[in-house]
């Protein structure tokens, strides 16, 4: 007897990344000690995030041509700057209205600079580059590794006027994108290893999907109330239509554009860090890192919806030249729609 699982999960939007990572947030919001309690290898599914991740970075870059390079700058560099643009206006903006302080009462109460700017700053490039590999070009995932200085407290700070008080943290970033660097150089110096690696990218997306869900809890989308869930709409629309458009504009489906419109996890901690540099946004502080939390997990929860929703309407096969050099390298045709 056979059970169409996968064509099931597939009939969800964005299914092999949405499912999966559903079950897990379910899983750790109700059943918060079931890694601790199973341990080994059981354990290591929920908290092995950053591992599957590493893979999944090496796997992809494998099916990145380095004739690529020209275009992972120029889409990179646009959603990069669009992204922090968009923050750095909503910093002006509610900055000259709300000071530092967070509102202090009413149905905004607890909103402030500090959360608008901490959770529309930093797109969370493990979702990116895991939708791109469902819906884009793998050429399209390289994009993040300019992306990656969204990361951290340092960009919020500058959008707050905080200058000076972080240090660029170089490590880092050269650590974040080094899985990605070795997996195109593999790549590119033999096609057979780029087809061997290349091959296993959808079967790593929902098992990285699982492990992000499992490091959700659903309970601070219930605290944070419908202003944490207002938030999370807010970087949706506020940042995803002028990406979408951006990504558009330089020749692209839009797809890319979407799937940066994110909150990534770690936002949730800069808060805390933009505090301790400077204790006149302590009051803001707590209320920002459950706002920006919930935002997290809003955004996790909706980008690849949208994502599958808009790859299935403007998506389009690469251009001729890019599949005839791409397919000579032995990879996988793109993973579209279909998947989702």
């Amino acid at each position: 007897m056979q059970l169409p699982i996968k064509r099931a999960i597939e009939k969800v939007p964005g299914g092999m990344m949405v499912v999966p990572l559903a079950l897990g947030a379910v899983i750790a919001t109700f059943f918060p000690d079931t890694p601790k309690f199973f341990g080994s290898f059981t354990g290591a599914l929920f908290t092995g995030s950053l591992t599957i991740l590493a893979v999944f970075y090496v796997c992809m870059g494998a099916s990145i041509d380095f004739k690529a390079t020209p275009y992972i700058l120029k889409k990179g560099g646009t959603l990069f700057a669009v992204k922090i643009g968009m923050a750095m206006l909503m910093g002006v903006v509610f900055g000259h209205f709300l000071g530092e302080a967070p509102v202090g009462s009413g149905l905004f109460a607890g909103l402030s600079t500090l959360a608008i700017v901490a959770a529309m700053n930093d797109t969370n490039g493990g979702l990116y580059m895991a939708l791109m590999g469902q819906y884009g070009e793998p050429r399209d995932v390289g994009a993040y590794t300019v992306m990656t200085l969204e990361s951290g407290p340092f960009l919020t700070m500058v959008t707050l006027g905080v200058a000076g008080l972080s240090a660029f943290p170089w490590p880092t970033l050269v650590g974040s994108i080094l899985p990605l660097v070795v997996g195109m150089i593999l790549g590119n110096l033999d096609r057979e290893m780029r087809g061997f690696l290349s091959r296993a990218i959808p079967v790593m997306i929902p098992f990285f999907a699982f492990a992000l869900g499992s490091g959700l809890d659903l309970a601070k989308v219930w605290q944070a109330g419908l202003l944490g869930l207002g938030l999370g709409l807010a970087v949706v629309v506020v940042t995803g239509i002028p990406l979408f458009l951006a990504d558009r504009a330089i020749g692209g489906t839009g797809v890319a554009g979407v799937a940066a419109a994110s909150t990534a996890g770690n936002a949730a901690a800069v808060p805390a860090i933009v505090a301790s540099a400077n204790p006149v946004y302590a009051e803001a502080a707590a209320h920002a890192t459950v706002l920006v939390a919930a935002a997290v997990i809003v955004t996790t929860v909706l980008v690849p919806l949208l994502t599958a929703w808009t790859a299935r309407r403007t998506g389009r096969p690469p251009a001729p030249d890019t599949a005839s050099a791409e397919s000579g390298a032995g990879r996988t045709a793109p993973l579209r729609a279909r998947h989702g």
